[in-house]
Formats: structure tokens, sequence, C-alpha cells
């Protein structure tokens, strides 16, 4: 499944992401969780994707057991007062909110209780560790599908404990579930091996979503940087990404 890398020479032109036309994967509720930090940053950050060509945001708060213990109700209540900002600011975008989950050892008490945001149809984001795969990811996975969830992988290519074991993101892409990689990923901010990662799953058309996995103003700068990698151009203009289906 995996080929020859494509060719790292820097556009002349940026990629245009209009035909995107929702990004599912930022932190813009602001005082939350690790993303806009306030009001103004969050606003400043949307007004950009508008100016990229964005018609729709779905903002992803974190929850997790640990760190962000987030809940619908707060998420809500943050994305009310974000969009009564953009209506007095006369922003004409439109956002939304769900969550990424961490699959931790709390995740599988919110699925019990049926607590859990999705998106678009039964769509739901989790994340991994960093360090290390559950041990019961297969079993949550499944039952998440039984219930009817459309599960989404945030970042795949930056679950570098995976980076010599290829297989595995094969068989989660043959139980069904898809992949939503970051951009910033093709820039190397992660590191030269998320993005050698990256590549390698664009080439092998491992690829169903992009996000920009928003969080400040400096990873706005650094998304419009990115807008000269080729293989943003080459993922963009695949025409197998369903982000313009949310």
């Amino acid at each position: 499944m995996f080929g020859k890398l494509f060719s790292r020479k820097k556009l002349k032109e940026p990629v245009d992401l209009r035909g995107l036309k929702t990004d599912m994967h930022s932190h813009l509720v602001p005082g939350i969780d690790d993303g806009a930090p306030d009001m103004e940053t969050a606003i400043s950050l949307i007004k950009q994707f508008a100016r990229l060509g964005y018609k729709k945001l779905i903002t992803t708060p974190h929850i997790s057991s640990d760190i962000f213990k987030n809940n619908p109700q707060i998420i809500q209540e943050g994305l009310y007062g974000v969009k009564k900002v953009l209506e007095q600011e006369n922003i004409n975008i439109k956002i939304e909110a769900a969550a990424e989950y961490l699959i931790d050892e709390g995740f599988s008490n919110l699925l019990v209780k049926g607590e859990l945001q999705t998106f678009g149809d039964k769509y739901i984001l989790i994340e991994l560790p960093y360090f290390n795969a559950p041990p019961n990811l297969y079993d949550i996975t499944f039952e998440l599908q039984i219930k009817g969830y459309k599960i989404i992988l945030a970042h795949p290519e930056r679950y570098l404990y995976w980076y010599g074991e290829l297989h595995r993101f094969e068989e989660l892409k043959d139980r069904g579930i898809y992949f939503q990689m970051n951009m910033l990923s093709l820039s190397g901010h992660y590191s030269g091996e998320v993005r050698k990662m990256a590549e390698k799953m664009i080439d092998a058309d491992m690829i169903d979503f992009l996000g920009s996995d928003m969080h400040n103003s400096y990873y706005m700068d650094l998304l419009m940087k990115t807008l000269r990698e080729p293989y943003l151009k080459k993922i963009v203009d695949s025409g197998k990404l369903l982000n313009h289906q949310l």
C-alpha cells in the first residue's frame, strides 16, 4: 500500500482550500482546553478561516478523563458565546462543536452513558495516546460501530509507536475507520518522522478528511506556510476527501 514518495518542492502558488468547505478539527472554544485562550483569539482565527474560503467550522475541544474534563454542556455554552460574537461582528461562517475524545480509561463510561458529541452523519472524532496504543482499541472501536457511530481517527500520522508497523494502520482502515490528517503535519511542525508518515499515507490513499487542528495564532501562521506544500495540493486535488460532505 505504501509506495514511492511524491516531490517536496515548494509550490509557487498556495493551495486553494475553498473546495474543502468544512474544517472538522480545531480548538476554537476559548479557554476550555489548550486551544484558543480567549475570545479575541478565537474570533481572529475564525475570520482567517473565512478568508481562506471555508464555509463551515466544526470545532472539537478535547475531552479526556484527566486533563480536559469537558462535557457537552461546557462545550455548547462556550460555542454559544462564540456564535454570539460572530453574529455581532457579521462574520458569515457557520460553526458547530463536537469533541476530540482521547481513548483513555474514562471513555468507556461516556460511551455507556451515551454522552458523546458527534457531527455530520454520526461521526465521532477520537485520538489515541501518544506513547502507546490503548490495549482495548479494537474493542472500543467495535462497540462504537455497533452503536452506529462512524469513527474518524484524528491525525494517525502522529502515532509514531506504529511508525515501523504500517500494517496497524491498514488494519484500522480495513475495520472501516476514517483517517483525518493534520495539514500542519506536512510542514514538519511535529517532526520529520510525522511528515514522512503523512506523506506515505497520502501516497497510499489512506486519508479521508483534512483538518487544521487549529489552536492559536502561531498554528495559523504555520498553516499559511503549509499552503505551499506539494503534498497538500496532492491530497486536496485528489477528489477523495470528504470534508465537503459535512
